[in-house]
């Protein structure tokens, strides 16, 4: 499949006059075939709305320490119900099979086990846009720089409320597409309140990197805090609502039934539409 920046997801949203809405799901919750259905949903299939403007896809692993209890949660289901690395291109597919960008977020050692130039070379096979790499810091990613740089692949390195302005410059430098602003410090998961520590950050991000669109995510949960972080952000990321969503049907003990996911997404694709 054809490759698109993912970046040009969000630009296309901001020139609308809005942010761009993120959405994270792992690949293999609630099963393999589940998580293809739950990501073409997030795409806006079957759902009162548009669905996000880009995907990010998660690779479920076994020492999740960034990943709040949410994620985690469903990552060792997605473990135990026999996901692979490699079902994370077809999860790729999935999503630009309905016509949205496809990033990979996965912690760094799943792509050196899998190797680097091969896991580049695959991802932009089955069309993806690039990798979130929440563990890796450009100081240590000389390999996935070339690899990504071979295969025309976006990176999406992170920044948060405690980087010094020089650790905010040398990775914005480093991001090739956009740059992954966590607002508040901790693990992931939904909050009450957004993090008022996010304005500052992306303030202080735009001042070194003008041109470099800025994702926030860690915290958003509903479409109020969406329209509250798209007023100052180009980029809402979003993954624990989305994924308890998914949880709340399992625990049920209907693990294919999407109704409450379609709802959380109808839900934040308007609320990065408030004006």
């Amino acid at each position: 499949m054809n490759q698109v920046s993912s970046a040009k997801a969000i630009t296309a949203a901001n020139a609308e006059g809005r942010a761009a809405l993120v959405g994270y799901l792992p690949v293999g919750y609630p099963n393999v075939p589940g998580s293809m259905k739950a990501l073409r949903t997030l795409c806006g299939e079957d759902v009162d709305g548009p669905g996000v403007d880009l995907v990010e896809i998660g690779l479920p692993y076994s020492d999740p320490l960034m990943d709040g209890p949410v994620i985690q949660r469903a990552g060792t289901r997605a473990l135990e119900r026999g996901v692979r690395t490699r079902d994370v291109f077809a999860a790729v597919e999935a999503v630009r099979s309905v016509g949205k960008p496809a990033l990979v977020m996965t912690y760094w050692n799943l792509v050196d086990r899998y190797g680097v130039a091969a896991f580049a070379r695959d991802l932009a096979n089955a069309g993806g846009s690039g990798l979130v790499t929440p563990d890796l810091i450009p100081d240590e990613a000389d390999d996935w720089l070339a690899a990504a740089e071979a295969n025309g692949l976006d990176r999406v390195f992170l920044v948060s409320p405690s980087s010094t302005a020089e650790r905010i410059a040398s990775t914005t430098r480093a991001c090739r597409g956009w740059v992954y602003a966590t607002s508040v410090m901790g693990v992931t998961g939904t909050r009450s309140a957004s993090s008022s520590a996010a304005p500052e950050l992306v303030a202080r991000v735009r001042a070194l990197a003008p041109e470099l669109p800025i994702g926030v995510g860690l915290g958003v949960s509903n479409g109020d805090q969406a329209a509250e972080v798209g007023a100052f952000a180009d980029a809402v990321i979003v993954g624990s609502a989305f994924v308890k969503a998914l949880l709340a049907a399992d625990d049920a003990g209907n693990p294919t039934d999407l109704t409450a996911l379609r709802g959380v997404v109808a839900d934040l694709a308007a609320g990065v539409r408030r004006r």
